[in-house]
């Protein structure tokens, strides 16, 4: 009996490990000594528009700066459309954006099973800008740069004096977003009159760094991307003036707050994968610091706040976990400062 008992605890015993192998192992979320809470040290991945880059950047420096937070927070940009990609395929937790989402994108977000929550940050005076040796332009109309940059000028329309008949006969060179930005996209819709519709003849970037130092090495040169690189830049570009119908109006805090820099202004965002990152309290205490901070870096790094009433908007739907877009899956042209918060309540 007692060789009977031996075998039979052994089996039991050789069992029992197997099974254990066999078990999917639990993965647990690190705590803090003594607080049982979800540790802050964990990384926040961020990508898409170059022209919220300087904000989020800046934003994401000053939270790691906080002991308490813990936090590694990886900014990068690969343009808008190419950081809705990566966002939309669960890649990154937050996307930089320079337009609303669009349709496809949210079709597919939906593939995924990636929700998102929206929110508006700033506003931008999207800019277009020559070299400061150009003594001839001095303001540009919607019309003049419709014919610049429609899909019908490639290669047609190479020099100042077709654009306009008393420019000077000298090389138009050009400079501007690549495809894969929402600056792309926005200026495409603005100017063109579609979405993303431009010739493709010209010096592109989703870096718009690149772009600022293209252009001032080019006398004859002529580009566009957001106000805050020529915030940063003013010693070495010229910005032009945008004549939409009502006289030419340059690029500035003052004249998007009184609505008159249209159709080149324009609301920018983040969007946040409430699901994304497994320790939830980073994402969320992150975007509660960033909310709280967005004006004043916005104005810091060269972009226009939004009203005071947008941040309690934007805790508003934080703390309510409203997810999805308020602009319909299309760029939205023409939106008013004032306005931006009766659209996304």
């Amino acid at each position: 009996m007692n060789t009977i008992a031996r075998k039979l605890a052994l089996a039991i015993g050789i069992l029992a490990f197997v099974t254990s192998c066999a078990e999917t192992p639990q993965t647990s979320i690190p705590t803090t000594d003594g607080n049982n809470t979800d540790t802050l040290a964990s990384t926040i991945q961020i990508d898409g528009s170059s022209t919220v880059y300087p904000i989020t950047e800046k934003i994401a420096r000053e939270f790691e700066a906080v002991p308490a937070n813990q936090a590694k927070i990886e900014v990068k940009f690969s343009g808008t459309t190419g950081g809705f990609k990566k966002f939309c395929a669960g890649e990154t937790d937050i996307s930089n954006a320079s337009r609303p989402i669009l349709q496809g994108e949210i079709e597919a977000c939906q593939k995924n099973n990636v929700r998102y929550m929206e929110f508006p940050i700033a506003f931008d005076a999207l800019t277009v800008v020559v070299h400061p040796q150009n003594n001839w332009a001095k303001d540009i109309t919607i019309a003049e740069l419709k014919k610049i940059w429609e899909p019908a000028a490639e290669k047609k329309i190479t020099r100042w004096n077709q654009v306009r008949a008393d420019w000077p006969d000298r090389p138009l060179t050009l400079y501007g977003a690549g495809d894969k930005s929402g600056t792309f996209d926005y200026f495409g819709e603005a100017v063109v009159g579609k979405t993303g519709a431009s010739r493709r003849d010209y010096t592109a970037s989703e870096d718009d760094n690149e772009l600022v130092e293209g252009i001032t090495k080019d006398p004859n040169s002529l580009g566009y991307f957001g106000f805050a690189y020529y915030e940063q830049n003013q010693a070495k570009l010229k910005a032009l003036a945008i004549d939409s119908g009502k006289g030419p109006v340059l690029p500035s805090l003052k004249a998007v707050a009184k609505n008159q820099y249209q159709p080149l202004a324009r609301p920018l965002f983040i969007y946040v994968n409430p699901r994304s990152n497994p320790n939830r309290k980073l994402v969320d205490g992150f975007v509660k610091f960033y909310i709280k901070k967005s004006s004043q870096t916005a104005k810091t790094v060269g972009y226009i706040p939004l009203p005071d009433a947008m941040e309690n908007v934007n805790y508003v739907r934080l703390n309510t976990g409203k997810v999805g877009t308020s602009f319909g899956g299309k760029e939205q042209l023409d939106l008013k400062l004032d306005d931006l918060q009766q659209k996304v309540q």
